[in-house]
């Protein structure tokens, strides 16, 4: 499992849905996103302008505006916008006293859960780390930790619910006996796609200002538009070993054993599909991983198509997505002298075996073909041997 960043606005959507209390922000995206949804805000009203990219220091970096009309929540963009940064929430303005600025944070740790408080929120919170209480849930009980035990359980509900791994809110603003969630950073285990109601690949934010590549951009399309879920971050474009990686948890494995074997700064790609796409989607999200390959200026290449037992995920489906894919560009995988390593298992998984290796042996691109009986830490050895032995 991986911890992700997701954005605000996803994060914020979840946690007030847990908490009763209607949330009134508004996420923009440059690219898909006109400034007509900005313009519809009431003009009488103030707002705040944020970057959601899973950024830290935004104040101090100046990533947010505060007490803006519409219109000039656009100029905000417009001009933030030129540092590279694609994703923005918008909010009500809430004026407060800096006074009523308090931190409070969750992290899913070996003995349950890390509670920081502190009644120093803010931006200058690094300032005042002497002035952070930590607590250990369930070692400490809720009673001990000073902020409302009704809000305190509420937002353990939604952590747990929502698969959170790491949630701070800096500052929570409390005024009144009111409380309000101005700022929140947000983590979750990747591995809980399936089961997280609320948030899906999609929302997961980098924090790298790295300009995203075409095919990165195509598949966050796909994954926007589809039932199921794509995900590919480009690590190196001119690597050796290109990945076609399906389910989570055994996606990071695979990854993990090709850094392990010090092939690290040859792995081109990381990125999986899940959640049983269809053959279109898998034909789409193949085609841009081979474009990557195939642009590639190693000298050596090797695919890697892999992934654990599915339970969903129907494999005959997925690898007829695949071979379409790898049919079209057949000869330049041959020029290139690219070799296949295949390990899944799942649902109708001996016919999509069969055809993927009846496929690879005819157009001499094998490589290495198997179910679940291979262990995933050896189709990934099949597949670095040559490297090593160059």
């Amino acid at each position: 499992m991986a911890r992700k960043k997701i954005s605000e606005f996803t994060a914020k959507q979840l946690l007030f849905k847990t908490l009763a209390l209607p949330y009134r922000g508004l996420s923009f995206d440059i690219n898909n996103d006109k400034k007509e949804k900005i313009e519809k805000l009431d003009p009488t009203k103030k707002y705040v302008v944020k970057v959601d990219e899973g950024v830290k220091k935004r104040m101090k970096n100046g990533l947010v505006s505060l007490n803006k009309t519409p219109q000039e929540i656009i100029q905000e963009i417009e001009k933030i916008q030129k540092k590279g940064y694609t994703y923005f929430i918008i909010e009500p303005f809430v004026p407060h006293q800096s006074s009523s600025e308090k931190y409070l944070s969750f992290e899913r740790v070996r003995d349950g859960i890390t509670v920081l408080y502190s009644e120093k929120g803010g931006i200058d919170i690094e300032e005042n780390q002497t002035s952070l209480q930590r607590f250990i849930i369930p070692h400490d009980s809720l009673e001990d930790i000073p902020v409302e035990k009704n809000l305190l359980e509420k937002l353990l509900k939604a952590f747990d619910a929502s698969y959170f791994s790491f949630l701070e809110i800096n500052p929570l603003v409390i005024k009144n006996e009111q409380y309000a969630l101005l700022d929140v950073a947000c983590e979750v285990d990747s591995s809980g796609e399936f089961f997280a109601d609320g948030w899906t690949a999609a929302d997961f934010r980098s924090g790298n200002l790295q300009k995203k590549t075409e095919e990165e951009d195509n598949i966050a399309q796909l994954s926007q538009k589809s039932q199921a879920s794509f995900a590919l971050n480009v690590l190196n474009p001119d690597g050796s070993i290109f990945m076609l990686l399906s389910g989570g948890g055994a996606s990071i494995v695979l990854a993990d054993e090709v850094y392990n074997l010090g092939f690290g700064k040859q792995l081109a790609n990381y990125g999986e599909y899940s959640g049983n796409p269809n053959a279109e989607e898998v034909y789409l999200y193949t085609k841009n991983i081979l474009h990557l390959l195939l642009a590639s200026k190693a000298s050596q290449k090797a695919l890697v198509i892999a992934g654990g037992v599915a339970n969903f995920t129907d494999v005959r489906i997925t690898f007829k997505g695949i071979i379409k894919a790898l049919e079209e560009v057949k000869e330049k995988l041959q020029e290139q002298q690219v070799k296949v390593y295949v390990r899944r298992g799942g649902p109708h998984q001996e016919e999509g075996l069969a055809l993927m290796k009846a496929f690879l042996e005819k157009n001499k691109l094998f490589g290495a073909v198997g179910d679940q009986k291979i262990a995933l830490p050896e189709i990934i050895n099949e597949a670095l041997h040559p490297f090593a032995h160059k």
